[in-house]
């Protein structure tokens, strides 16, 4: 867990380099960059580190004009809650704009705060920044650090302030060695499609920013909950259009952000929306997690609304089999974020999909069950040529990942690969679970003897 790491905010108005700050000491770029102002909208977390002190980050949005409502009244109050919440504040200026009317706001927020503020002057390299790293003195917040967060510029500076500022930089995560790794889930799916809204009526907290409008999530934001004594780490992502109507840069990165949260995730949340259910993206989006590997659920949001619901439910049922053949028995789960309706179902289901996509089964159970298959349906002949299973492994979990020896495995069709994984499926309880077949052959003894006699008399 984090809870022992000093917590510090990278706060300041809109398009000052806060987000480059912040992957700079992640380590990573976790957080999607631009030259635009204003692309960070939630508060994003992630361990860092600055020398040998290790931190817990938090990027924020640009604080802008208190008068203004909507988004950007909601992005202020994320702002504020990380200030709140925060050990030290890293305000930023841009030092290559000198003090702006936004700047003395923003400081007089800070200093109303009662946080320890470290002031700091970003993309101060070279002369162009030195007249702002002057000006930032009227701010009346101390000595300014001069930096660059894009070069790395001023870190060691960066280093003494904090350090001095905690007064305890020696408080640092103690490992524990039985500590469970979380559940990682990415929630995904179209635009609107209410997956901030969702995540925020489970954790029972306001923490991410929603609204009727398309596409206000843009980064890919980890939240960290506990669900019966369990670590959960929930992913929301951006909702992802056909490939083909992306032409932003700013969604390009915004998708890339997303697929990046499934990979490495464990269970994938598949949000639909039950007015407009199971279009050609929806089932793009399953096909894709699918196939990187990791448990699918399908989460039917605004159920409510929905007339027959009873009907509706088996429809989407048998549609969702015929069309994903692939996923047949991933759960389905009809909810409802506004009413609460469904809610309690979605961690058991998902915690149950992890379990099964984690299973190992045993060597022997399998070879047992493989002969059964074989006498029921035995391997079709190819050029008059049987081919033979001989032995059936599990080499990994996380998908099921199998191995089948076999003679002329190279000539196993398709179809029977299918037979057998849906065999696997259906005996061993892995509804919806990817499985990994992987065939290969014998080493012929014969294939690289030197003496072609001895071939020819072979065959």
């Amino acid at each position: 867990m984090t809870d022992n790491l000093p917590r510090i905010a990278v706060v300041g108005r809109p398009n000052v380099g806060k987000s480059t700050l912040f992957n700079r000491l992640a380590g990573k770029p976790l957080a999607i960059v631009d030259d635009r102002p204003g692309v960070t909208r939630d508060r994003r977390e992630a361990r860092g580190r600055l020398g040998e002190m290790e931190l817990l980050l938090i990027d924020t949005a640009g604080y802008d004009d208190a008068e203004k409502d909507g988004l950007d009244a909601e992005m202020r109050t994320q702002t504020e809650m990380a200030i709140h919440d925060a050990d030290v504040c890293l305000l930023l200026i841009d030092a290559r704009a000198g003090i702006t009317p936004l700047d003395e706001i923003f400081a007089d927020v800070m200093r109303k705060s009662g946080k320890p503020v470290i002031l700091c002057a970003n993309k101060a390299e070279g002369k162009a920044g030195l007249g702002g790293l002057m000006d930032a003195y009227a701010l009346g917040l101390g000595e300014p650090i001069g930096l660059s967060a894009a070069h790395g510029d001023g870190m060691s500076d960066l280093y003494q302030a904090v350090y001095e500022a905690l007064g305890s930089p020696k408080r640092r995560r103690k490992k524990d060695e039985d500590e469970e790794p979380p559940l990682r889930i990415a929630v995904i799916g179209r635009p609107n499609a209410g997956k901030s809204t969702l995540i925020n009526t489970l954790i029972g907290e306001e923490r991410l920013i929603t609204g009727p409008e398309a596409g206000i999530t843009r980064d890919a934001i980890a939240v960290d909950w506990m669900w019966d004594g369990r670590r959960v780490r929930l992913h929301d992502t951006a909702g992802l259009r056909r490939r083909g109507k992306v032409k932003d840069r700013l969604e390009r990165m915004s998708a890339a952000d997303t697929l990046r949260a499934v990979k490495f995730a464990e269970v994938v949340l598949l949000l639909v929306d039950a007015q407009h259910p199971l279009e050609k993206q929806d089932l793009h989006l399953a096909d894709m997690a699918y196939k990187e590997g990791r448990a699918v659920a399908i989460a039917i949001s605004k159920f409510d609304l929905v007339p027959n619901r009873t009907a509706f439910l088996k429809e989407m049922q048998l549609e969702f089999e015929r069309l994903l053949p692939q996923m047949t028995g991933a759960p389905l789960l009809p909810i409802s974020s506004v009413k609460n309706k469904g809610l309690d179902e979605i961690m058991p289901a998902l915690s149950r999909l992890h379990k099964d996509w984690d299973a190992k089964i045993k060597t022997r159970d399998l070879n047992d069950w493989l002969q059964e298959m074989i006498e029921r349906h035995p391997p079709p002949s190819v050029a008059g040529r049987r081919i033979r299973p001989r032995y059936l492994t599990q080499t990994k979990g996380r998908p099921p990942t199998f191995v089948l020896m076999c003679s002329r495995g190279y000539a196993l069709p398709d179809s029977y690969k299918r037979y057998l994984i849906n065999g696997i499926r259906e005996a061993f309880e892995m509804p919806g679970i990817p499985i990994r077949l992987i065939v290969k052959s014998g080493k012929n003894p014969y294939a690289d003897r030197k003496n072609p006699d001895a071939r020819t008399k072979r065959t």
